[in-house]
């Protein structure tokens, strides 16, 4: 019935229908992972809140007949939207162009052959599964669409990806479900990013894409993780300049009113008085600067999924990593081969090899060094006479898997006759745990069974301990003869894995990586605290962790941590740096509990079906492109090469977004509050407008120009060298504290014009708006220069060149309108020269009372940006 609904046969589909109907259906992506259109990310370019307020003040410009003011407003938004639209489409092309080399290779069973069909099972990427092909699913794999199952063995799923719950369930083929049970309880059905978690099966695609349970949901709630503090910090910033915009407008048209009785004018006005409030450019920059960081990452060989996990690299003060493959290479060399007393012994090798050689299911670097080394050492264990019946593949609860192998009846002859098949469970693991399936030990002389003691226990635990702490690897190997009983019908697991033999010990060496250390330190020097998360034993982590220069004076294992209380739990996670034996639920719960205490920040980096559930959970999930699928998924950033380096260069960029993002909010509340009460100031006690309409709005305009290279800008060392998170509670402060700084500059230069050139008469107005325009042009654009470093500027720090060519252009172009037609046009006029040696006295002033102020509120509140 099943096989009709998708049109398919118990054989796959062919190669050729699989091509239509991937024609047909397109890419097998969720809607949640696809790219968006080039209309999409200019959709979101358009509508933000500043854009709209823009759009709506200069239609009421035209409303009123001031085309010119709408003109302005118009050129503003257009320049936003069109800069915004570049720089993430950009980012997005680099970021689908990595995405090519991201592949997530599934098992699937495609029909082949004119006359006789044939099947066969080939690998092929996640994105051209079509709705009818039957794919073979194995731990680690995630499914590639909704999926009803055909077989199963021992088959575990984790559907945290949907439900947000860190457990598994067991799914089986021939499951009885009713029309009541809720979908997601269906026992036979696996869904689109769900992953395996132990044991195999088959199973036929019934729906991609789109139309997966998946994209349903999450076209309507979307997979993205709720706004973090930056975000609805910027949020809330937004509106309440808008809030503050709808107070103080309706103050400047009364005020304006007050002294011009022209109501049209008078509103006009208030209108250019809100642009100017409006911080035009805060989308663009913030845009910008995660754009700009994730093409940096793009250079440096990695995927970011999300703009969002640049900000979050940044403010990231914990990285939680997983040890192998991070810390080491990843490459697994045998040492040793002993035996219960430490000696070497061949039939322990034997059996490992048979282990590793006839498993299938999540084969790792172990098996594969173990082939190896029986490969190149002669030895000769003749696996064709063995035959496997059956597989308990490695969960990370029971952490060993275990075969059923059996002899062919000829395997051995004895004075002609030929014995009876012998049935073997072979099981190999970590050493705790295949201890704990044992009866009985292996006699070293005589190679006859006796009962395991307490001594023998003992001794075989400190051997392991000894062997874990010379930086080695322990796994145990232990056999199994199964009765004629046991071998009718297959019992159990916790049935065939006990009453067990212990052969001896297996030991490998994973090298350290070089590069480790030092990423380590450079990351410690960056305020990042590393702490490794393993499920290896602890004098094993121990180890590995003194090589790369990682403290161990406070360690813990799962086992202790599960003793714990909540409050005990807490006090040991925040203590510990090196934390083993965790299971995939443990690892969640640490990292959940380092996000809870002093509101840190946290990383993980891990790469294997253990570490999805801590992944999903950190602030930002870090992957490589060799990782399981299910890891690579549910990462927020893929590195396509696996190197810690990589990752201090992505805390680099965050902090590099983060603080150029703080600059232009600061200084942008200082700038256009200070100007806007500077302006209130000028109204009330003047008989006229400072600044009429026009000339307000092309000030604000090449203010905005200027800006635009800030995300261009470089940071201090000083500011780098620590992680820094969002705090709203500040900016008011600031603002309140640096602004009047600039409004009683604004008022000394009112005074100076009223006194000195005697611009209180309505015969002086176009004088007074010139040397005001051009006042406040510098003013404006020099505060840039102020607000960006703790230091003085232009002599201790220097901007970036781009941020240097932005303010010569602007305050050349402030300066040189009054002298152009442009500038009689718009009712200005020329300055004589002693005006502009007023300017750099203003000025100097300006920065010296703003150095002193700025030092005692660092002094005060230990920071700056």
């Amino acid at each position: 019935m099943v096989f009709e609904y998708v049109r398919s046969t118990e054989r796959g589909l062919s190669f050729k229908e699989a091509e239509r109907r991937l024609r047909e259906t397109g890419p097998n992506t969720p809607l949640y992972y696809k790219f968006p259109h080039w209309w999409q990310i200019l959709q979101s370019a358009f509508f933000n809140p500043f854009n709209i307020i823009l759009i709506v003040l200069a239609a009421l410009s035209y409303v009123t007949g001031d085309y010119g003011n709408g003109s302005i407003m118009f050129t503003l938004v257009f320049i936003s939207v069109v800069l915004r639209f570049q720089q993430e489409f950009s980012s997005s092309k680099a970021a689908m162009k990595l995405t090519e080399h991201l592949k997530s290779p599934i098992r699937v069973q495609r029909c082949a052959g004119r006359v006789v069909q044939t099947e066969l099972v080939v690998q092929i990427d996640q994105k051209d599964i079509v709705p009818g092909d039957i794919v073979h699913i194995h731990p680690g794999d995630l499914f590639p669409g909704d999926v009803r199952l055909l077989t199963s063995k021992d088959l575990v799923v984790s559907q945290s990806s949907l439900t947000g719950e860190a457990g598994t369930v067991e799914k089986v083929a021939d499951a009885k479900e009713f029309r009541t049970t809720p979908l997601l309880e269906l026992r036979n059905i696996c869904f689109m990013g769900t992953s395996v978690v132990s044991g195999r099966g088959t199973g036929l695609v019934v729906s991609t894409g789109s139309k997966t349970y998946m994209s349903t949901i999450f076209s309507t709630l979307g997979k993205e993780k709720p706004p973090d503090a930056f975000e609805n910090g910027v949020r809330r910033i937004s509106y309440a300049l808008i809030g503050l915009m709808f107070v103080i407008v309706p103050i400047m048209i009364v005020s304006d009113y007050y002294t011009s009785h022209n109501v049209s004018e008078s509103i006009l006005f208030g209108i250019s008085v809100a642009v100017a409030l409006t911080p035009q450019m805060l989308p663009l920059i913030v845009n910008t600067n995660l754009a700009k960081g994730a093409i940096a990452m793009a250079r440096e060989r990695c995927i970011v999924k999300s703009f969002d996990a640049i900000q979050h690299m940044g403010a990231m003060d914990i990285l939680c990593i997983d040890k192998t493959g991070t810390l080491t290479m990843d490459s697994a060399i045998l040492v040793h081969h002993l035996d219960s007393c430490g000696l070497p012994k061949e039939r322990v090798l034997q059996f490992a090899f048979l282990n590793s050689y006839f498993k299938t299911e999540l084969k790792s670097p172990i098996d594969d060094a173990v082939l190896a080394y029986v490969y190149t050492s002669g030895y000769r264990f003749e696996a064709s006479k063995w035959r496997k019946i059956d597989e308990v593949p490695f969960d990370f609860s029971r952490r060993r898997i275990s075969l059923i192998l059996e002899t062919y009846p000829n395997m051995h002859k004895e004075n002609g006759a030929c014995p009876e098949m012998q049935r073997f469970v072979i099981t190999k693991g970590a050493l705790e745990e295949v201890i704990k399936t044992c009866s009985y030990i292996e006699h070293i002389d005589t190679g006859t069974t006796l009962p395991i003691s307490l001594e023998d226990h003992q001794r075989i635990t400190h051997m392991g301990e000894e062997l874990s702490n010379d930086g080695l690897r322990v796994l145990g190997v232990a056999i199994r003869r199964l009765t004629s009983m046991l071998q009718r019908g297959f019992p159990k697991n916790d049935v065939i894995e006990s009453n067990m033999v212990f052969l001896g010990f297996l030991t490998f060496f994973d090298p350290p990586k070089d590069s480790a250390k030092q990423a380590l330190r450079r990351l410690s020097e960056k305020g990042v605290q590393a702490k490794v998360l393993t499920g290896d034993s602890l004098p094993l982590a121990i180890k590995v962790c003194k090589e790369v220069g990682i403290t161990t004076t406070q360690v813990t294992t799962g086992p202790d941590l599960e003793l714990l209380d909540n409050t005990a739990f807490h006090e040991a996670v925040q203590r510990a740096t090196v934390l083993a034996k965790l299971t995939p639920t443990q690892k969640l719960r640490v990292v959940q509990s380092l996000q809870t205490a002093s509101n840190n920040v946290v990383g993980f980096l891990g790469d294997g079906i253990n570490d999805s559930l801590a992944l999903d959970a950190a602030d930002v999930g870090i992957s490589v492109d060799s990782g399981a699928s299910a890891a690579k998924d549910l990462a927020d950033i893929i590195l396509l090469e696996k190197d810690l380096n990589v990752l201090v260069s992505g805390v680099e960029l965050g902090r590099i977004t983060y603080g150029n993002t703080m600059k232009y909010i600061k200084m942008s509340l200082v700038a256009n509050i200070s100007s806007v009460v500077s302006l209130l100031i000028a109204t009330i006690f003047l008989q006229f407008e400072p600044l009429n309409p026009r000339q307000l709005l092309t000030q604000n305009f090449l203010y905005s120009l200027g800006q635009i290279a800030i995300p261009w800008d470089k940071l201090e060392e000083e500011y780098a060298k620590i992680p820094h998170r969002w705090s709203s509670r500040g900016l008011p402060l600031f603002m309140l504290w640096n602004g009047p700084v600039c409004s009683i500059f604004d008022t000394v230069t009112f005074a100076f014009l009223w006194f000195y050139y005697g611009c209180n008469r309505l015969s002086e107005l176009k004088f007074f708006r010139s040397a005001w325009f051009v006042e406040g042009i510098l003013m404006q654009t020099l505060i840039i220069h102020m607000i960006r470093t703790e230091k003085i500027p232009f002599i201790q720090e220097v901007a970036s060149w781009p941020v240097i060519c932005s303010t010569i252009l602007v305050t050349a172009v402030g300066i040189a309108i009054p002298f152009t037609p442009i500038g009689q046009v718009m009712g200005l006029t020329t300055l004589p020269v002693s005006y502009f040696g007023f300017l750099v006295v203003l000025f100097f002033s300006y920065f010296f009372v703003g150095q002193i102020v700025k030092r005692i509120y660092i002094l005060a509140f230990k920071e700056w940006l």
